[in-house]
């Protein structure tokens, strides 16, 4: 916001100065002269553009100390101003200034949305599958000629700063987001982004990579919910491809599908209707009502089950983990009054 603010500025205070000085002579030339609007408002610009097409009117002593006044008093002024629009709009500035204004606007409609910081490998996936699942994202990248390209496929939702400036994030409405997933290949600036996320908005979703083993812990205590460090993770893919290579591949098929005909998704307590909540699983009926599957559960401890059973007690802060197709994934929104 703070860098917007410079720009409005940078690009509004020539203009002033402009109007100013057309002001400040129009109204001498009035008073002292005698002139009428239109010729005191033509000898101000003429003047003050030093173009010496002479008096329109006779002047006396006062309107010529005046003249002289305003020439001197414009000459630095009106160089300075015409320099700065020139360059604000040669240089691209004012495209940017408009963008950015734009940007703003469409940033202050979002709330819930999920703000990525980098744009490398691991950003640029995130941001592919945030899309195919329509969910709203504003991605932060320092490297122009990357913010570029995001701009051609993702529209206007791009901010080109440091992530790790407060203004940025807050730019990014870091306030009213839902999650931040930071993907930047230095741990410790992936560090700060975590503590400066978390102290600007204690209830966001904070998701970091991690490039070594130790920077795990340093990201939790940060304030970081989850810690994913791509090379272990691709390692032990590649590892379960060998020993399992049927289960790995059924189980990419299922996360490759999640946006198209198969869905895997979750059911929070908070959701759950009034009559249903610390129930069981058998009283909710989910495989007769909608036809998907329970194949997890989460406790109030963090403690997974796989497959529970149907004595299985929902309370608050438990989560059910259920797979279908399509059609009963949208009988199990119904169900439990989801929107889609």
């Amino acid at each position: 916001m703070i860098n917007f603010v410079k720009d409005y500025f940078r690009f509004l205070i020539p203009v002033f100065l402009m109007l100013a000085l057309l002001v400040i002579g129009t109204a001498g030339y009035m008073i002292i002269s005698g002139y009428s609007f239109f010729n005191a408002f033509y000898m101000t610009v003429i003047t003050v553009a030093t173009v010496g097409y002479g008096e329109i009117e006779p002047l006396g002593t006062g309107g010529r100390t005046f003249t002289a006044f305003l020439i001197i008093t414009s000459f630095g002024t009106f160089a300075y101003a015409v320099s700065s629009i020139t360059k604000f709009v040669v240089d691209g500035e004012l495209n940017l200034f408009f963008k950015n204004k734009k940007l703003n606007a469409s940033v202050e409609k979002l709330t819930d949305h999920v703000i990525i910081c980098g744009y490398g490998r691991n950003g640029r996936q995130a941001a592919h599958v945030l899309k195919k699942h329509n969910k709203r994202f504003v991605v932060i990248e320092q490297d122009v000629s990357l913010t570029s390209s995001i701009n051609h496929k993702f529209s206007d939702l791009v901010l080109t700063g440091d992530a790790t400036q407060d203004e940025i994030l807050l730019k990014a409405g870091v306030l009213k987001a839902k999650a931040l997933i930071t993907t930047l290949p230095g741990d410790s600036a992936n560090v700060f982004i975590v503590l400066t996320a978390r102290n600007l908005n204690p209830g966001l979703t904070i998701i970091s990579r991690a490039s070594d083993d130790g920077s795990d812990t340093k990201l939790r205590i940060a304030g970081a919910n989850n810690v994913i460090m791509p090379d272990k993770v691709g390692g032990a893919h590649m590892a379960g491809l060998v020993m399992k290579p049927d289960v790995i591949e059924f189980l990419d098929y299922i996360t490759a599908q999640s946006a198209g005909s198969i869905g895997l998704e979750e059911i929070s307590f908070d959701v759950i209707p009034e009559e249903l909540k610390n129930k069981t699983l058998k009283d909710f009926e989910i495989r007769n009502k909608s036809g998907a599957s329970i194949i997890g559960f989460r406790s109030v401890n963090g403690e997974y089950t796989i497959n529970p059973g149907p004595d299985t007690k929902i309370i608050a802060r438990s989560k059910l983990f259920v797979l279908g197709n399509n059609e009963q994934i949208k009988n199990l929104k119904a169900l439990f009054h989801v929107k889609t």
